[in-house]
């Protein structure tokens, strides 16, 4: 009896343990986004030129979504991504001028995992807002690194970044890591990874790359040389850059091996549009690339593979799908909550995960190319509905007969246009109210003490949004909108340059040797500041001008003067739009001042 006891006392002890080591572990999740790849960049593919034996495994091994849609351009896709939601609808219709950010009440797939008790980081472009509350820990991101919003040579990047040795900011704080830009993101995504199994939690990894989308320079130009025999020198630099993050991928999921994560990790593969030099390579067959609503433009590759979940793996699934499937996707594959009920457009594949011969249900969906200032009905989409295809709402292809988008049946299906129009109609009503929201920056919030406002962002419709348009003077002029987090005063650093040139309103940076040692180094494709074709230009400055909402400020400047600090003081909840003007001797508009820097002012020492 004693015996008897004992052994029951000892399994009521260990059927606890027991019940939680059998209990089900949420998966990790890496998402992979390659920045302006496209379907044809692959081997697998069928392009028979560039080196791809790690995306090429990736592919034998996953689920393929054959018929995977985005849209056309990179900041609407990161918004449905991150949404489940369709860009039009979350405020974000472009790249730059303001409408590249994702409206600050919109949950995020990083918000819906980290509620969810997942560890989670973002390494690599953003290109959904620069300041708070835009930036990607403010939007559920615990770890960032990132060459500010948009990239290498935009206005929020730091200014001698030439993705090889850059600086980087890191979770908010310009830090200097050695390594080519994708080489740095793929080795903190593997630090990540192994911190987060040491610490016994989830992850989930959002690692965009910056490549091959130009400019494109290179840590080892060598493994250019294999391809500029067969191709010109910027689809050489592509193909190499593709190669290069091949090899990266590789590398990440020898880590997830060597971790004993493979099976309990999720790893999906995505492009963010249609593809740009590679196509001169290899296309698929599609007609089009990045920009164009036709298939060419935004049909991308999609592999998800999942060796410990139950899908299928090395099979296509050929049903019509896109970039705001995924997120309803994840929920259902990991088993998520969400903090509040969330009406997304897109809609959980796990069925055909499960069963790629699952019959897909009809629907209908929409890929926009909106860049303009006011919404353009009925121009730069696509409308997708099986085959079919409904293009700027003048032509009609069926892909089934004509995947490459020759023949327009515009004239001869008139129900199917009658069908596919009402379709977008009823789209356009749903998504086009507010649509050109300007974003609105909070200032003196402890979590951004200091925002930058750059040129990038303002609401123009050829905002000066890089490096080297501020070089060459670029005479526009822009705004911004601001919230103050507290009532107080505020000061604004106005400069024509970023603080990290150390150069004069009135000078040009002592830049001079470094183009021309890129000059001298050999050809580099799209360098950032143009190399031969572009020289700095001086503007005469003599004062600048700060208009903060009714408040209008005047100052000299002084020729030795990097910057002019302004004061004012700001109530809390009242959005104020900015304005920073360089002006001539005669006070007469030179340009905006493409960058400012604002806190709030330290408090007054006691008397």
């Amino acid at each position: 009896m004693k015996h008897f006891l004992a052994h029951f006392i000892l399994c009521l002890n260990v059927l606890p343990a027991m019940l939680h080591a059998a209990a089900p572990l949420k998966p990790n999740v890496i998402v992979v986004i390659v920045d302006d790849a496209g379907y044809g960049d692959i081997g697998a593919h069928g392009n028979k030129l560039v080196k791809t034996p790690h995306l090429d495994r990736l592919h034998k091994e996953s689920a393929r979504l054959t018929d995977f849609h985005v849209d056309p351009t990179c900041s609407p896709t990161r918004a449905a991504l991150m949404t489940g939601k369709y860009a039009h609808r979350v405020k974000v219709w472009h790249t730059i001028a303001g409408g590249n950010h994702l409206e600050a009440s919109q949950k995020t797939m990083a918000d819906i995992f980290r509620f969810n008790g997942y560890r989670t980081g973002m390494f690599g472009k953003w290109h959904l807002g620069a300041n708070l509350p835009y930036r990607p820990i403010d939007r559920g991101f615990d770890e960032w690194i990132g060459q500010g919003d948009g990239g290498a040579g935009s206005t929020d990047d730091f200014f001698f970044n030439d993705r090889v040795n850059d600086h980087y900011l890191h979770n908010g704080e310009w830090t200097q890591f050695e390594g080519w830009s994708e080489e740095v993101f793929f080795r903190k995504a593997q630090e990540f990874i192994r911190s987060s199994k040491k610490n016994n939690q989830p992850f989930f990894a959002y690692l965009a790359t910056y490549s091959p989308h130009s400019p494109i320079t290179l840590p080892d130009p060598e493994i250019v040389k294999k391809y500029q025999s067969s191709v010109d020198a910027n689809t050489a630099y592509f193909l190499a850059a593709m190669e290069k993050i091949d090899t990266y991928i590789g590398d990440l999921r020898a880590t997830l091996e060597a971790e004993n994560l493979t099976r309990d990790t999720i790893v999906i593969y995505l492009t963010d549009n249609g593809g740009t030099h590679g196509t001169k390579v290899f296309n698929a067959g599609m007609r089009g690339k990045k920009g164009d609503v036709y298939d060419g433009g935004h049909r991308v590759p999609c592999f998800i593979h999942w060796p410990g979940g139950e899908i299928c793996h090395g099979q296509d699934i050929s049903a019509l799908h896109a970039h705001i499937d995924l997120l309803p996707t994840l929920i259902d594959l990991c088993s998520l909550k969400t903090p509040n009920p969330i009406d997304f457009d897109g809609e959980s594949f796990l069925p055909s995960l499960k069963n790629p011969a699952t019959p897909p249900r009809e629907r209908t969906l929409i890929v926009e190319r909106q860049r303009t200032h006011i919404a353009q009905k009925n121009t730069g989409c696509a409308v997708m509905h099986g085959p079919w295809r409904l293009v700027d709402n003048t032509q009609l292809y069926n892909l089934k007969n004509d995947p490459a988008q020759q023949t327009n049946l515009f004239s001869s299906q008139p129900e199917m246009v009658m069908k596919l129009r009402t379709e977008y109609e009823t789209y356009w009503q749903s998504v086009s109210p507010e649509d050109r929201q300007r974003p609105i920056t909070i200032i003196g919030e402890p979590r951004d003490a200091e925002v930058h406002l750059h040129s990038s962002d303002w609401y123009l419709p050829q905002a000066p949004w890089n490096h080297m348009l501020v070089a060459r003077g670029t005479a526009a002029c822009g705004d911004w909108n601001i919230r103050a987090h507290a009532d107080g005063n505020y000061q604004f650093e106005v400069r024509r340059w970023p603080r990290e040139a150390k150069a004069t309103l009135a000078g040009i940076p002592n830049f001079q040797k470094t183009i021309d040692a890129w000059d001298a180094s050999g050809p580099k494709p799209d360098l950032l500041y143009g190399s031969k074709n572009t020289r700095f230009k001086a503007l005469s400055v003599a004062f600048v001008r700060l208009t903060i909402g009714d408040d209008i400020q005047i100052t000299p400047a002084h020729e030795t003067a990097e910057h002019v600090t302004f004061t004012t003081a700001l109530k809390a909840d009242t959005t104020y739009q900015v304005t920073a003007e360089l002006l001539d001797t005669k006070k007469k508009r030179l340009s905006g001042a493409y960058y400012v820097y604002g806190k709030k002012s330290p408090p007054s020492p006691a008397k």
